[in-house]
């Protein structure tokens, strides 16, 4: 696909499952808060929400099944050679649950985002939320960084942080982040693509100033 400097900046979009973030993602662009078009979304399981929201909103969407290559290597080399079919400016894991390849991720550095459900470096991995809980952490949130090799440790950019109650649940501190993510999500994907956000040798950068080590604090922002 040719490149057309005159065009908005292009998104692909990798889920695995309801792509609630998707959602939140759509919903900015389509409210005139994110200039850039989503080009595509690709999942690596079938019958997912997410998928059903790309076709609501006419996004061209692809399922690329894992199971059906031999290893990972050879399964991110057709996911790479797919997203370049697009030449996005912005690739962006909305709950895309695989590991990936270190040339996969060094292939898009600079140039793909992730969102994490705690307040990086706390709680890398799964089940944050019960794992904040049983920490007896009194907050907790959630982390946009820029996707490196090491998982979940790429360069934060913002955060949002929501107070974790006496009588919490896993569930009730769930929807609280969630919540936060469908702000925090489309405000770093509107950064990048204005081309206030960027990733240098040093750090990431907000309008040319280094962010500070741990992110941006965004809890208090209410408007994109």
């Amino acid at each position: 696909m040719p490149s057309d400097h005159s065009r908005s900046p292009s998104i692909v979009v990798l889920i695995s499952g309801s792509g609630s973030n998707l959602q939140a993602i759509i919903d900015g662009i389509e409210a005139n808060a994110i200039p850039a078009t989503i080009s595509a979304v690709i999942s690596n399981k079938s019958n997912v929400k997410g998928l059903a929201r790309a076709t609501a909103h006419g996004i061209p969407s692809h399922v690329l099944d894992h199971t059906q290559h031999t290893d990972r290597e050879h399964y991110d080399l057709a996911l790479q050679a797919l997203i370049d079919e697009y030449s996005p400016d912005l690739v962006i894991l909305a709950g895309f649950m695989r590991i990936l390849t270190s040339s996969f991720v060094e292939h898009y550095a600079g140039k793909m985002l992730n969102i994490h459900p705690s307040l990086l470096p706390k709680f890398k991995g799964l089940h944050t939320h019960q794992r904040a809980i049983e920490a007896n952490e009194a907050e907790h949130g959630c982390s946009v960084h820029f996707v490196t090799p090491e998982l979940d440790g790429g360069p934060i950019i913002g955060q949002r942080k929501v107070t974790i109650s006496e009588h919490e649940t896993e569930d009730s501190l769930a929807s609280k982040v969630q919540k936060e993510e469908h702000f925090l999500y489309p405000l770093c994907t509107r950064l990048f693509v204005e081309g206030r956000l960027s990733l240098t040798d040093t750090g990431p950068c907000l309008d040319g100033t280094p962010i500070t080590e741990g992110g941006l604090d965004l809890t208090d922002m209410d408007d994109l």
